[in-house]
């Protein structure tokens, strides 16, 4: 089913794409209208223009492709499925995402992976090809975080601030150096062959999406960052 969105009010559409029977819906036109997909799952979403804010939020196993840029909040709290975004995704993509997976073709804005968790088998994952704004993997508690910097010429592709509060998961950069302002409680090595053979189905999943080498992506540097302690807080909100 084809859904033309112009004339349609946010909820109308999502009602619409809710009454829709079939494995997979089209929606055409699409400008801005938020929380598609909002806890969906065994279904099919492709959408032709740009959504808005919190697309896929709580999504629960249906997998949605973008065809355009996304607005902020993409993927808040999903717990299963899988977004694609041919394009660039506003702030807070991936927002205590707690499953699932992104794949954002282009630059995510700031807090991307912002507080992402994980829990037994759920290992959220959100995979940027160009670069993150600032507060990447903000208070991140789980899950993996790989920005590929495809054109950063080496450098690393984040802004300031990156693993603030970080205390699980981990954050992999495709550079040469890591950032030099990390948090002290964030710890940056470079990526083994252990570490890379971790995101080889992440990057080549990437690469399926969008027509990359994943055999050149990987044979490029890479720094993993962790967490160094179980108290990250302490540094940074008491004077001792």
């Amino acid at each position: 089913m084809t859904i033309h969105a112009q004339q349609l009010h946010f909820s109308a559409l999502n009602e619409a794409i809710r009454a829709d029977a079939q494995a997979r819906t089209v929606v055409e036109g699409c400008l801005g209208h938020r929380y598609i997909g909002s806890g969906l799952g065994n279904k099919t979403i492709e959408i032709y223009g740009v959504p808005g804010n919190a697309l896929g939020a709580y999504l629960n196993g249906a997998s949605i492709l973008v065809h355009a840029n996304a607005q902020d909040a993409t993927g808040d709290t999903m717990n299963a499925g899988e977004i694609v975004v041919h394009g660039s995704s506003g702030d807070a993509t991936g927002y205590a995402m707690r499953g699932g997976r992104i794949l954002v073709r282009d630059n995510a804005g700031y807090r991307a992976g912002i507080h992402m968790k994980a829990y037994q088998d759920k290992i959220p994952v959100l995979v940027i090809g160009g670069e993150a704004g600032s507060f990447l993997g903000e208070y991140q508690a789980g899950g993996r975080i790989v920005v590929l910097g495809l054109q950063s010429a080496g450098k690393a592709p984040v802004g300031y601030f990156c693993g603030t509060g970080m205390h699980g998961g981990k954050i992999f950069l495709r550079c040469n150096q890591p950032p030099q302002d990390l948090p002290g409680q964030v710890s940056a090595a470079p990526a083994g062959p252990e570490d890379l053979q971790e995101i080889r189905g992440d990057v080549e999943a990437y690469c399926a999406a969008f027509g990359a080498d994943a055999r050149e992506i990987l044979s490029a540097p890479f720094y993993v960052l962790t967490p160094n302690t179980k108290n990250p807080y302490k540094q940074l909100y008491t004077p001792n």
